[in-house]
């Protein structure tokens, strides 16, 4: 996990997405390639967008709870929450300059 990421767990999931400040939540696993692949991409994005956008990282079999919740099929995914509602979905792994790309909206 990087620095600049929270981890997200079924107990807190909550409160992590209720925020008004737009969280991207990374759903992932262990045994995920493309998944690891993404760890440094975020945690530079985290680290970056820090006040306009919070990161945080769910691992889907330490939460399946979460991840049925949000009826997500295959990692890694991920999802933008405000206030508490899904604004964004991506799914697949993706580089750092693609992130800032389709997240342009949240990092002004």
């Amino acid at each position: 996990m990087g620095q600049n990421t929270t981890i997200a767990t079924d107990s807190d999931f909550a409160s992590i997405v209720a925020s008004d400040t737009p969280t991207l939540v990374d759903f992932w696993a262990e045994w995920c390639g493309p998944c690891k692949m993404m760890d440094g991409p975020l945690d530079e994005l985290a680290g970056e967008s820090a006040g306009k956008l919070n990161v945080a990282k769910l691992n889907v079999d330490e939460n399946p709870g979460t991840m049925s919740a949000y009826s997500v099929m295959s990692i890694p995914t991920l999802i933008v929450f405000q206030n508490g509602e899904e604004k964004r979905r991506f799914v697949g792994a993706r580089s750092k300059g693609q992130l800032e790309a389709e997240l342009a909206e949240y990092l002004q």
